[in-house]
């Protein structure tokens, strides 16, 4: 079924096109929660937040559109995920939690936040190029290591290395600007 079909099923409050969108992106969903949640709670309750995700899809489903389900889901699984850690009393590293890269503007945000998003989203332009392509990979479409290594044609030791010296420059970056 074509994404559309299943954006009008949804609007119409037809069950079959929530079915059919669980069915192509529960395995992506899956994944961005899980690399997030890790193994700080139990798997019933990643399950959880994926059905979080799902539900959210169908009670929003005027904010989808065609062609930027895959990123809508993905921000919306990356953002119930953190919220869950956080009601668990787990703190984010600052190079996990201020690596929210959506775009430089969030009116939804308050001054302060939508403020360091700009700060990040400013930094993280300054990597340079495939640097920056593998951080964003990583961290906004929450592809794995072993994904971005076959996709770009890199070793996966290449993909770590550079990942750890984005997450060094971009803290460096982030404190001299005094963010967190």
């Amino acid at each position: 079924m074509r994404e559309e079909t299943i954006l009008r099923k949804i609007r119409k409050r037809d069950p079959t096109g929530l079915e059919a969108l669980m069915e192509r992106y529960i395995p992506y969903v899956s994944a961005v929660a899980w690399n997030i949640l890790r193994n700080a709670m139990a798997r019933e309750d990643a399950e959880e937040v994926v059905s979080d995700v799902f539900l959210a899809a169908w009670e929003q489903a005027e904010d989808l559109r065609a062609g930027f389900v895959k990123q809508w889901l993905g921000a919306v699984a990356r953002n119930k995920a953190k919220n869950r850690l956080r009601r668990l009393g787990h703190e984010l590293p600052l190079e996990e939690d201020i690596l929210e890269i959506p775009g430089p503007d969030d009116p939804a945000a308050d001054a302060e936040s939508a403020e360091e998003r700009k700060l990040v989203h400013r930094a993280v332009k300054t990597l340079p190029e495939p640097d920056r392509e593998i951080f964003l990979r990583h961290y906004y479409y929450a592809q794995t290591v072993r994904e971005i290594s076959h996709t770009m044609a890199l070793n996966e030791s290449t993909v770590k290395t550079k990942l750890r010296r984005g997450r060094m420059r971009l803290k460096n970056m982030l404190m001299r600007w005094g963010v967190r």
